[in-house]
């Protein structure tokens, strides 16, 4: 019996032991990071891992003006924003008459046809997307070089791992409550609206969170699509900013440690929402 319960507490030990590592791991780039941005380029360089003697605040002020971070972020902004909310509806709406109105046969179908998109490599679209955006124009407004464009490409991607969540809790929600809902009057529309969508609020909080998330990150699809320097997402414009000032590291940093302070906070503050949206929609589906 001693000899199990020393085994047991070894074992714990060596997990806890395995997740500190981790965690110093994970967290040791950002804390590297954030220290850079307070030193000069010369403390960078010489005294790497070191603290900085004197915080220079400067750093920022300079990464703001000379390299349009308040620019890139609100155009990341605005896309991400948008993007996120058109998904959310046409993911809810969709996956609103493929779980709760079973009207055909071809719902099953449906359905699968939309997750076929989770097992397309997104590299494989990129050349074909690429030409359809460059051809299209929609209300007299070309879509290659525009937010419009973009944002049209971020719901593309996003849009079956949306449906998939937000399917899955939909379909668990009990059959009765859209039953007092027809009692009382209630159209499809009106179940879709007072009772569904209330109910489904953490997968919906859930999905938001993460395409927010890989909207704001996003650099590849920017880069392919954007090309006007006043259009510019945060990323694609980082990196343009490393190109111009590729010595520059303090202020470098600086402008790094801005552009993932919004997604850092978004995650710090709704962690739980994601958390419990994604179980939630995993154990009931």
């Amino acid at each position: 019996m001693n000899a199990a319960l020393t085994g047991f507490r070894k074992g714990k030990f060596w997990i806890h032991f395995s997740l500190i590592v981790y965690i110093v791991a994970s967290l040791f780039p950002l804390v590297w990071l954030l220290m850079s941005s307070f030193k000069t380029s010369r403390e960078i360089t010489v005294n790497t891992w070191a603290f900085p003697k004197q915080f220079n605040f400067d750093n920022y002020r300079q990464a703001w003006e000379t390299a349009k971070i308040g620019l890139y972020a609100w155009n990341s902004f605005y896309v991400t924003i948008v993007a996120c909310l058109v998904t959310l509806l046409f993911a809810a709406m969709t996956s609103f008459a493929l779980a709760r109105m079973k009207y055909s046969r071809m719902n099953k179908a449906v359905y699968q046809f939309i997750l076929f998109g989770l097992l397309v490599p997104p590299g494989a679209l990129f050349i074909p997307l690429y030409r359809l955006i460059q051809q299209m124009s929609l209300g007299g407004i070309h879509l290659y070089n525009s937010h419009f464009g973009l944002i049209l490409v971020y719901c593309t991607y996003a849009l079956p791992i949306t449906v998939f969540i937000i399917y899955a809790f939909m379909l668990s929600i009990p059959g009765e409550l859209e039953e007092a809902g027809i009692m009382d009057g209630l159209s499809a529309g009106g179940l879709f609206v007072k009772v569904v969508l209330p109910i489904s609020l953490p997968a919906l909080v859930t999905v938001t969170i993460l395409n927010f998330i890989g909207n704001w990150n996003e650099y590849i699809l920017s880069q392919l699509f954007i090309t006007s320097e006043s259009l510019r997402t945060l990323p694609t414009g980082m990196a343009s900013f490393n190109d111009g000032y590729r010595t520059n590291f303090a202020a470098l940093s600086a402008a790094v440690i801005m552009s993932i302070i919004p997604v850092l906070v978004v995650y710090f503050f709704l962690q739980k929402q994601i958390i419990e949206g994604m179980t939630a929609g995993s154990v009931k589906g």
